[in-house]
Order: C-alpha cells, then structure tokens, then sequence
C-alpha cells in the first residue's frame, strides 16, 4: 500500500504528469512574478551598462559615484580571471557535486533531476510530486550546499578584497572606490544571470546549477535572480551611506565597520540556512519569492549567534571600544529580524541596509 501511491505521483509518470499540468495552470501566478522579477533585472542591468558606457565613452564626470573612475588593465584581468574561475568554472564544478548528491543521497531520478536543472518555466515542475517521494531535508541539505558552496566563495573572494583594501588605508573615500572598482563586476555578473534565466543547457546548469533551489519550485531562478541584482544594487546604495559615515569615523575604523555591515550578515545568513537546514523543524512560515516560504527556531537562533560571533571577533581583532558591543547587539538583532521577515529574495540587501544606518546612528550618536 506505501508503495502504490508513491510510484504513482513520479514525475515521468502520467499521473504525476497529469497533476504537474494543473500545477502550472495553478502556478500562472509564479509564471507572472518570475517574468517580472527577470524583466526588473533586464532593466537594471541595462540601465547600468548604458551608464558605464557613456562614462567611459564620453569622459562625463561621473559624480559622487564615478568620478575619475577609469578602468586599467589590471581591474579588467581582474574581472576576466573573477568570471573564468569563479562564475565558469566553480559554477560547473558546484553544479556537478550537486547534481551527484541529488542523484545518489537524495534519489532523485534522471527524469526528476532533468527538470530540477531547467528554468522550470515552459515546461511542468511538480514540486509535491517529487517531495512524495524524496526526503525534504536531504533536498534542504543538499539545496543549501550547492548554493553556499558557490556563493560563500564569491562572497568571499570580493569582501576579502574590499576588506584589506579599506584595512590598508589606501581608501581615503571609505567604500566609494572600491564600488566603483565593483562597477563592471556587477555589470558581468547581472548580464550572465540575465541570459542564462531561460537556458536550459550548459550556461543555465553553469550559471544557476549549484544555487537554484529545488524548494522554491517554479521561482527558483526567479529568487537567485532577484537576490544577484539586489546584492549588486547594494553596492551602489554603500556609497551615500559610505560617504556619511567617513566623518564620523576616524580611519582605523573603516575596516571593521565594513566588516559590521557586509561580513556579520554574510555569516548571519548562512548560519541561519546551514542550521536551519540540517538542525531545524521547518514550522515558521514567511512570504517572499518561492513555492515552499517556511523557516526554523534553529535557524533564526543561528542567525543571531553567528552574527554576534563574527562582530565580537571584529571587536576584539580591531581593539575597538567597549562602546561598540552595544551596536555588534543592535546589528546581531537587526540581521536576526530582517532574515526573518524579509520577502525571500530581498534579505541580502535589507540586512545590509540595516546595519550600514545603525553604524550611522552609531556615529551620529559620538561612538
């Protein structure tokens, strides 16, 4: 009896086929959202390009966000060897160890995984025709390693940069430099996502194989998409904030207010996924961008221990003030709320803008 119902809902199968067809039917509304979510990033990515081109073109001041901003040869190499070996190459090499996981630990058929790895947008994907038959958590587990494994690396590489950078005090504009030198980066980055939403060969499993959730059903590009453009048009949002909070801060101090605004929410963020993941009962449900929008206690309490983990350890590598534990509490708090109660999708680029106005606050305040 357990295994009748179950080989009958496997996708490939015409039940299963069949509910996958009223499925899209039902899901029209995710089809809409998505098509809006590519078009909004289309948009942007363009806008950018233009700008950037008429900058470097016309030789127009660029103002507070641009100004003087020429990119040489080094910063090109830069952005060549970021996208070969970050983009390409460790988006093929995550999309295989995926891909290897969801076949042998999670069981997933050719046929399912066939359809995990396409856009999901002209063609069927029955979510709950695959979770009546697989195991959530493994599918959780194995959707959280493709998409940290990727992206903490990415993450990484350019918050490494930008850190030492400010670290080695030859950023006399605070962050206003180092986005601009993050100008082209994010204009590769945005169009890769953009052509690569609708593929369903080799550049769409490069390009979104690894961090694509299985979870998020027919939105599941839709929700990266959105979290790669907001995660670049926060870079752009520093700048203001960058440039308010150079005065209330002496120069030693940059770094480790970078470190408050961007690492502690990187480290808040995965904590919050990895725990909740592997640890966590999925029972907290929020709304944003995706089929399945539930969260754990786990994983929020992660969220806020690992932020606070990572402000301490600013602290305490900075010789910063007793005053400051007071905003690594604010900042832990604010990252712990607004990954809870963000839209899915949205988070990276609240969190960030949260914490960039406590250190705000934090300096108006005489801190």
């Amino acid at each position: 009896m357990a295994n009748g119902p179950q080989l009958a809902l496997r996708p490939g199968s015409p039940a299963a086929y069949r509910g996958a067809l009223v499925g899209v039917a039902d899901g029209s509304r995710e089809s809409r959202i998505s098509r809006r979510i590519y078009l909004t990033a289309l948009i942007y990515t363009a806008v950018l390009s233009a700008i950037c081109v008429l900058l470097l073109t016309t030789g127009i001041d660029g103002g507070a966000l641009f100004s003087g901003y020429r990119p040489d040869r080094d910063t090109l190499a830069r952005i060549t060897a970021f996208t070969a070996v970050f983009m390409l190459s460790y988006g093929w090499l995550w999309y295989r160890v995926r891909q290897a996981l969801l076949r042998r630990v999670a069981g997933l058929s050719e046929i399912e995984l066939r359809s995990v790895f396409e856009s999901r947008m002209d063609r069927p994907f029955d979510l709950h025709a695959i979770l009546a038959v697989h195991s959530e958590r493994r599918i959780r587990v194995i959707d959280m390693i493709g998409r940290r494994g990727r992206s903490l690396t990415l993450a990484s590489v350019y918050m490494a940069y930008v850190y030492l950078r400010i670290a080695s005090g030859s950023e006399p504009r605070f962050l206003t430099a180092a986005v601009a030198d993050g100008l082209l980066d994010a204009i590769v980055t945005g169009w890769l996502y953009v052509i690569a939403f609708d593929s369903n060969g080799i550049f769409g499993r490069i390009i979104y194989g690894a961090p694509s959730r299985i979870m998020d059903g027919t939105l599941g590009r839709a929700n990266l998409l959105s979290v790669v453009t907001l995660w670049n048009a926060f870079k752009f949002v520093m700048v203001p904030l960058g440039a308010r909070l150079a005065p209330l801060f002496p120069h030693r101090h940059y770094a480790a207010l970078f470190g408050f605004i961007w690492i502690s929410y990187q480290v808040a963020d995965t904590m919050a996924e990895v725990v909740g993941c592997t640890l966590g009962k999925q029972t907290l449900r929020v709304w944003g961008i995706g089929q399945v929008n539930r969260k754990s206690v786990a994983g929020t309490w992660a969220c806020f221990l690992g932020s606070m983990s990572a402000c301490l350890l600013i602290i305490w590598a900075s010789d910063l003030p007793l005053s400051w534990l007071g905003l690594a509490l604010a900042v832990s708090v604010s990252n712990t709320v607004f990954e809870l109660w963000s839209p899915r999708g949205t988070d990276d680029f609240t969190m960030a803008t949260a914490n960039g106005l406590l250190c705000w606050v934090f300096g108006l305040l005489g801190a």
